[in-house]
């Protein structure tokens, strides 16, 4: 076994199905990044929704350039910030690997209709993905999917707890479902009930700066959202309030106003696109400004508490200051309402649920000889019916935008 990297324990680099030694030259933690990389899980991103859908426009992101977008930006900090940068990098890559068809929307419809068998949550279908579902490791009695270390798993962890266990009044989100608790125990062995390892914290910012960023740039160059509409400040009133409902509910709307000037003041804000060279290479600027700007704060806030020594897993915490989280949640707030918001989306929206729905009872009803083999050897093992409908929702979770249309399109054909 390698050496573990500055700050690590060897329990942290264990794995729940042990394995054998392999090259020694190799960190396990630099393993756990490659078995992600090579997934098949990451690949179907490619054609998973991030903010609209893959293929409905070249520049756009889907799922799979945001994840490396996110672990650009990850590493970055893990590396300012004394982590171990594989670790980081895992867990920034593997962070939407759980995530279904269409985005949260899909997510909306599979939680919908597995409410009885405790839900569906990306983030805990993530985790069951990683333990479980990706072949890649086969123990005496089950699947242990990629079957990372224990610090790499935890880094994953954004929700640290059980469905109805979150620490924030109201919030359905949850990090496992109660048929994974027994590898969930295991990889929290140890750590603060509910608290995230800094690993966990590095990476949940990261997804913020990247999309929060991103999304804005692309809807920018879609043309969905033009910049000079901000200029006149009709609008203002109406993105402070999405914002504040949608990401801030306890911060003041002149707060949320100064956030919005302090990004509109930046010298490297666009104010216009014209969709030529110029304007392009003056919006990428912006998103490079955009996301040093957040980086940059975030380290010298978090150094400033914690010192200079290596920063990893329960040692120190990170700290984001008020202005930059409100700078990225009117980020948010502007992706939100010109591109998730607009009128002319959502009977998309509502056909993209029943469609998901539609197909988990067509597949239900078919089971097991219409589910793929991986799916019908879990659903024949499932002790009752909700195990057999799980095996269902696991098998549509993976499925790609583009698959779920076609398949529904062949099982539903009117």
């Amino acid at each position: 076994m390698a050496p573990y990297a500055p700050g690590y324990e060897p329990a942290d680099q264990a794995r729940w199905h042990p394995e054998p030694p392999k090259d020694p030259r190799r960190g396990e933690f630099s393993r756990d990044r490659a078995r992600v990389v090579h997934s098949s899980a990451l690949r179907r991103l490619s054609a998973k929704t991030q903010v609209v859908g893959p293929g409905s426009d070249e520049f756009v992101r889907n799922r799979l350039t945001h994840s490396l977008e996110v672990a650009q930006v990850g590493r970055e900090l893990a590396l300012a910030l004394g982590c171990d940068p594989d670790v980081v990098d895992t867990a920034c890559l593997a962070h939407d690997l759980g995530h279904p068809p269409f985005g949260h929307n899909g997510e909306t419809a599979l939680d919908e209709i597995s409410a009885g068998i405790g839900g569906f949550e990306g983030n805990a279908q993530t985790l069951r993905l990683l333990t479980r579902l990706e072949p890649k490791v086969m123990g005496p009695r089950r699947a242990h999917g990629l079957n990372l270390t224990r610090a790499s798993l935890d880094a994953v962890a954004k929700y640290p707890w059980r469905s109805g266990e979150s620490p924030t009044e109201g919030s359905r989100k949850f990090g496992a479902y109660d048929d994974d608790l027994a590898v969930f125990e295991w990889l929290r062995e140890g750590a603060p009930d509910r608290h995230r390892c800094i690993e966990a914290q590095v990476m949940d910012l990261s997804d913020d700066v990247a999309y929060s960023v991103h999304d804005v740039e692309d809807a920018i160059v879609s043309l969905r959202f033009d910049p000079a509409r901000l200029e006149h400040g009709d609008e203002t009133g109406h993105i402070i309030e999405v914002v504040r409902s949608w990401y801030l509910p306890d911060v003041a709307d002149d707060v949320i106003a100064e956030g919005l000037e302090r990004l509109r003041r930046l010298p490297a804000w666009v104010t216009s696109f014209a969709g030529d060279y110029a304007s392009l290479a003056a919006l990428k600027d912006m998103t490079s400004q955009l996301i040093g700007r957040f980086v940059r704060s975030v380290e010298e806030a978090t150094r400033a508490q914690a010192g200079g020594k290596p920063l990893t897993r329960y040692h120190a915490d990170l700290v984001v200051p008020v202005e930059t989280e409100v700078e990225i949640a009117v980020l948010k707030g502007l992706a939100a309402v010109y591109v998730m918001t607009v009128e002319d989306r959502q009977p998309l929206y509502s056909r993209q649920r029943e469609l998901l729905m539609e197909l988990v009872q067509v597949l239900e009803d078919r089971a097991p000889k219409a589910l793929d083999l991986q799916f019908a050897v879990d659903w024949n093992a499932a002790p009752d019916d909700a195990g057999r409908l799980r095996a269902v929702i696991d098998q549509v979770a993976s499925l790609t935008d583009a698959r779920a249309v076609t398949w529904h399109h062949e099982l539903l054909p009117n």
